[in-house]
């Protein structure tokens, strides 16, 4: 896997600075790979900041990093440990609390993108403030987000939106992105969530967001552009999600793209968390989007699908492609594999 493309900062957003690199990356006692695309996401997409994982009793989803305890990651040049995994919720369990009590010891900062503020812990604080390190929250929204106006603004944006969360669609923007990029567009990812916002250093935590300026911080991550200029924009949750629907659509709302890509997991059934809960079929998702977000974009349009094919042999990968492909009438490529279906996407989102 080649390291992260460097996506220039240059508008209204919130940056991230500074953050302590090399990271240890935390998973926890987690037995869920799908809670785990904080660190998935880091080890994909900014490889030369990750210096190992630690992974506790019990855990058993793993980076394929090298396992590190917090002495080992210190000497190894680590210098913040990050909580890689995101459970339901968001809360920091009390089972955790020792182990990471034990990492401000030995000398390692630690940042975390979850609901729950590390100084809320009063343990984490005052180890905190024992040890002189720092505890930093990158799920932080800026201060006085306006109200969305719901004016439509020049630029182009594309929104990658899902049939579930947690299946591809930061994956899918950033490598929308970087392709577009390489194509010499003038196009720019645009970090929603807490891993985006560690990879590119830059963005607002959407589900963080009070509902009712939801949209409006959407419209900040995109405001008025050159004609030419492409927003691809980090999608959330679903909008079939009982769960996180609303932010799922405030996103919609604000972002008002011009295009989206519909991101899909095959080898998934049921919405992640939400067993009675099936996953919609393409179709009911592209027909949704479409009916939602003419609210802010009459011209909204689907452009492609992106399927997460991880694990699956390229001969069965391209044939979920053909299938799909030849039932939606659209470009359908996995965007992790190089080949010339992700090439017709990019064609598509141009």
């Amino acid at each position: 896997m080649t390291s992260a493309p460097h996506f220039a900062l240059d508008r209204q957003e919130e940056t991230v600075t500074s953050l302590p690199s090399p990271y240890l990356l935390f998973l926890g006692d987690t037995t869920e790979p799908g809670y785990a695309k904080t660190a998935f996401g880091l080890r994909d997409w900014a490889p030369d900041r990750c210096a190992g994982e630690y992974v506790m009793p019990g855990g058993s989803v793993s980076t394929g990093l090298p396992q590190l305890d917090f002495a080992q990651a210190v000497d190894a040049g680590a210098r913040g440990l990050v909580i890689g995994v995101a459970n339901a919720g968001g809360v920091i369990p009390d089972e955790w609390v020792n182990a990471l009590v034990k990492a401000l010891e030995a000398g390692l900062d630690i940042i975390a993108g979850m609901h729950m503020k590390l100084n809320a812990d009063p343990r984490l604080a005052e180890a905190a403030r024992r040890s002189g390190r720092k505890l930093i929250d990158v799920r932080t929204p800026p201060p006085a987000i306006p109200v969305a106006s719901g004016r439509r603004r020049s630029g182009r944006r594309l929104l990658t939106v899902g049939t579930d969360c947690a299946l591809g669609k930061k994956y899918t923007a950033l490598a929308i992105a970087r392709g577009l990029q390489s194509r010499g567009v003038d196009a720019q990812f645009r970090a929603t969530g807490q891993t985006g916002i560690m990879i590119a250093g830059t963005g607002i935590p959407l589900d963080a967001v009070v509902a009712d300026f939801i949209a409006g911080a959407a419209e900040l991550l995109s405001p008025d552009a050159h004609p030419d200029h492409v927003d691809v924009i980090e999608g959330q949750g679903s909008l079939f999600h009982p769960a996180y629907a609303g932010v799922t659509l405030g996103l919609l709302h604000g972002s008002q793209p011009d295009m989206f890509i519909v991101c899909d997991a095959p080898h998934r059934a049921t919405i992640l968390g939400s067993p009675g809960f099936r996953l919609p079929t393409i179709e009911a998702v592209i027909e949704q989007t479409i009916s939602l977000g003419r609210t802010t974009n009459p011209d909204i349009r689907c452009v492609g699908v992106s399927l997460n094919t991880f694990g699956m042999p390229e001969d069965e990968a391209d044939a979920l492609c053909v299938a799909l492909e030849r039932r939606v009438a659209l470009p359908v490529a996995d965007p992790m594999r190089a080949n010339p279906r992700f090439d017709r996407l990019l064609d598509a989102c141009q």
